[in-house]
C-alpha cells in the first residue's frame, strides 16, 4: 500500500474524478457525492442471502426461500442491488480490466460491510477461476476485489483452499435449477483453511448457486461458519 504521504501526493497530481459524470470525486474515491448517493445501496436486504426485500418488510427478515431452505452460508452482505449503473462498472472489472473501477467497487464494499455490522471473518476467500478462464482473462476480477476489501479492513485473502475443478459454462442465460446443475461439483477444497470463519467474495450474486457450492465444500472441509459478501446482488 502506498505511504500516507505518496498516497497525498497522487491525489494532488491526479485528484479523484467521478467516473459516472465526470466531476470532481469525494473521500478519495472516484465518486462524486451525487452519483454515490443516488447508486442503488442494497440496504434493506435478507440477512441471510442479501436479496433486497420489499419495502415495509421488518429489517432482519428472512425472505421466503431463505426460511424454506437455507442456504449453507450464515449470512450475506452486499453493497449494491445489481442495477444500473453497477452492471457496467462491474463489466468494466470483469471484462475490460479497468482495475481503478475494482479499486472503486472494493472500497464501496469495504465501506457497506462496515456499515451493515458484518461480522469480521479470519479469511476472505475469492471465488476461485477455472485455470481455463484465467488464462483467457489474466485476472480474477473477485480477487482485485478482495484486495480492496483485504487492505481496508485488514483481513488476510486466502487463495491456496480452494480451486475451480471444473471449466463450466457461463451463468449467464442459465435458470435457476440449471445454475445450480452448472457449478455441481466445480470447486474442491485443496486443505482446509486456516480459520473456523471465512468470507466468500464474489462480484455479483445473481441466483446464489455459485457460492453456496462453494460454501459447501468448505463447509464439508471443516469450516464452521461461511458467509457470503458481494458488491452487488441481483434482485
Amino acid at each position: 500500500m502506498p505511504r500516507p504521504w505518496l498516497e497525498g501526493l497522487l491525489q494532488r497530481l491526479y485528484p479523484p474524478t467521478c467516473v459516472l459524470c465526470g466531476g470532481p470525486g469525494d473521500a478519495g474515491l472516484d465518486l462524486c457525492p451525487g452519483c454515490r448517493a443516488d447508486l442503488p445501496h442494497n440496504r434493506h436486504a435478507c440477512p441471510r442471502c442479501a436479496i433486497p426485500l420489499p419495502e415495509g418488510q421488518s429489517p432482519g427478515t428472512l425472505c421466503g426461500p431463505c426460511q424454506r431452505r437455507p442456504p449453507p452460508y450464515a449470512a450475506s452482505h452486499a453493497a449494491f442491488r445489481y442495477e444500473d449503473p453497477l452492471p457496467a462498472l462491474i463489466g468494466g472489472v470483469k471484462f475490460r480490466a479497468r482495475f481503478n473501477l475494482a479499486r472503486l467497487l472494493g472500497a464501496c464494499l469495504a465501506q457497506a460491510l462496515l456499515e451493515q455490522g458484518a461480522e469480521r471473518p479470519g479469511l476472505i476467500i475469492p471465488v476461485p477461476l477455472h485455470r481455463r478462464r484465467l488464462r483467457e482473462r489474466g485476472y480474477n476480477q473477485a480477487l482485485e476485489l478482495a484486495r480492496v476489501v483485504s487492505a481496508t479492513l485488514a483481513i488476510p485473502i486466502d487463495t491456496q483452499s480452494c480451486t475451480r475443478i471444473a471449466h463450466t459454462s457461463p451463468q449467464v442465460g442459465l435458470d435457476d435449477r440449471e445454475r445450480r446443475r452448472n457449478v455441481r461439483g466445480a470447486f474442491a477444497v485443496l486443505r482446509p483453511p486456516e480459520a473456523t470463519h471465512v468470507a466468500i467474495l464474489d462480484d455479483v450474486v445473481t441466483t446464489g448457486s455459485t457460492v453456496a457450492e462453494l460454501a459447501l465444500v468448505l463447509r464439508q472441509a471443516g469450516v464452521a461458519r461461511v458467509d457470503v459478501w458481494a458488491v452487488a446482488r441481483t434482485p
